[in-house]
């Protein structure tokens, strides 16, 4: 007879003897199997603790600076002082790197570790600041939403801890593009808010962001001061000059659009707005008009354009009184457009621009027989 179980669950042997020893060895196994999963969960729940916790209050205390506590754009000063801390750290870094990363010593190293954490902090900070003042600014059907999506994930690479170290420390190039961006971001939001033109800014911003990288330049060629200098200026004129050719793909921060929309007449308080879609009897009839209210920084007077397109063809620039920063509630303009086509069906874009051809802004509408 071969070895079984009782209806007690015990084991019985060939000779129908119930072994209790057996019970028990099996219960203790189970139990040693539970305690093992138990100690092996334990750890990785740590483990997911320490290389994750620090990140994700960092990322959930970001969202509460950006949507509860932060008010309308940054400060100037804060701004400048977060770029000169900045810069500082990373010409430190770019010197004594090599030197920290190969010492034995364990405070070499743990100041080596403080100074790269610390630069990540930096860079985390400068672009949450730049993120609702270029959110506000880019038309996401436009090509200057690529720029804010840039903005956007470099922003969380230097929130998540494992993100950035698996990106960026095996990578200085990578550092450098964090560096590069932060830099011209903040810089291109920062001179208007001082009544620099924003042309005249997004120049500036792109010349000095890379004029920057002297120390870094210097340190990799183990060229001396006056070379590297000359070399970054030279480069940050190419620069310069890739910004403004490229200036459409650049959000026009810290201006923005503050209220528009399309309404028959302006004549009273509470204009009448257009059906959507317009019927094209009524469009020729009343002609429209284009109302956009336009936030400024005080101090600076901009130009700004209405273009009416048809289908993506320009059918009008219309040139508006240059805007007048200062308004919370934004500098109010219109343009009105009664010259359509015989036959204006289709899909029109008002876009509202600066005079060098930043978007703003943009008003769409279609038109039926």
């Amino acid at each position: 007879m071969n070895d079984g179980v009782n209806d007690k669950g015990g084991m019985v042997d060939k000779d129908g003897v119930f072994d209790n020893d057996a019970v028990n060895d099996k219960a203790a196994v189970s139990d040693k199997a539970a305690v093992s999963d138990f100690v092996i969960t334990r750890p990785r729940a740590f483990e997911f603790v320490r290389r994750w916790g620090v990140s994700i209050a960092s990322f959930v205390g970001g969202l509460l600076t950006l949507f509860v506590f932060r008010r309308g754009l940054p400060r100037v000063g804060l701004i400048v002082g977060y770029l000169l801390l900045l810069w500082l750290l990373v010409a430190v870094l770019v010197q004594a790197r090599d030197t920290l990363a190969t010492s034995e010593r364990r405070t070499h190293r743990f100041v080596l570790t403080a100074t790269e954490y610390a630069v990540q902090t930096l860079y985390h900070g400068v672009l949450l600041f730049l993120l609702p003042a270029y959110w506000a600014a880019t038309t996401l059907t436009s090509v200057n939403v690529v720029f804010f999506l840039a903005i956007l994930g470099l922003a969380l690479i230097a929130t998540f801890d494992p993100w950035y170290q698996a990106l960026v420390h095996p990578r200085p190039w990578a550092g450098y593009v964090f560096f590069l961006v932060s830099l011209f971001g903040a810089l291109n939001l920062a001179l208007p808010l001082v009544g620099v033109p924003p042309v005249a800014a997004l120049a500036i911003a792109a010349w000095t962001a890379v004029v920057a990288l002297t120390p870094a330049v210097c340190r990799a060629r183990a060229w001396p001061w006056k070379r590297g200098l000359a070399v970054t200026a030279l480069v940050g004129m190419l620069a310069m000059s890739a910004a403004l050719a490229g200036r459409g793909a650049i959000p026009p921060a810290p201006l923005f659009l503050a209220e528009s929309r399309l309404v028959w007449n302006v004549s009273t308080v509470d204009p009448p707005e257009p059906p959507s879609p317009i019927p094209a009897a009524a469009l020729l009839q009343n002609g429209l008009i284009a109302y956009t209210a336009i936030y400024a920084p005080a101090g600076l007077k901009q130009p700004v354009d209405h273009v009416w397109r048809l289908e993506g063809q320009i059918v009008n620039v219309i040139r508006l009184t240059p805007v007048e920063g200062g308004r919370r509630e934004g500098y109010r303009t219109y343009s009105r457009k009664t010259g359509f086509p015989a036959d204006p069906r289709g899909r029109w874009t008002v876009d509202v621009t600066t005079a060098t051809g930043q978007l703003i802004g943009r008003l769409r509408f279609r038109v039926v027989p």
